[in-house]
């Protein structure tokens, strides 16, 4: 294993789910605006043209939560772990790792601490299946390389 390499891991099912719902979302609520305007005729009110742009734009906003959990990602290397989950990043050396876990049931993997934290590797999901047993692998590589190398002079 070279000491120069990156590994980058992204979760796949969730991104296609999250943009696909990101349009969707869009989409109906741009019909919605469009269908909604002008007299409905019930003599309850009526939506005017800045209650559909209000439409719209909830619709956007709600896209963009949505889009925040396509934001997970772990990146790694020789000098240690970077993970970005939905909210929250963190850059930890490998000195202070215990391990990778993945737990059996377990949403996602973890980074288990040596002072018995555990940090959520959101970018590793048990939906991606053995694409995600795999990153793990790779991170765990990564560690113990980390752990054989001798240290000091």
């Amino acid at each position: 294993m070279s000491g120069s390499e990156m590994v980058t891991l992204r979760p796949r099912r969730i991104r296609v789910v999250c943009w696909a719902s990101a349009v969707a979302l869009v989409v109906t609520f741009s019909l919605l605006a469009t269908g909604l305007q002008g007299p409905t005729g019930n003599g309850y009110g009526t939506f005017q043209r800045g209650d559909g742009f209000a439409m719209i734009g909830l619709g956007l906003i709600g896209a963009v939560a949505i889009l925040l959990f396509t934001r997970p990602r772990v990146q790694a290397d020789a000098w240690g772990i970077r993970v970005r989950n939905i909210i929250g990043s963190y850059e930890l050396p490998w000195e202070v790792v215990r391990g990778v876990r993945f737990d059996r049931g377990a949403p996602w993997a973890s980074v288990e601490l040596h002072d018995d934290d555990l940090l959520p590797v959101v970018a590793l999901q048990a939906a991606d299946k053995d694409r995600a047993v795999e990153g793990v692998r790779a991170l765990r590589r990564l560690h113990q390389a980390h752990q054989s190398t001798p240290v000091g002079p």
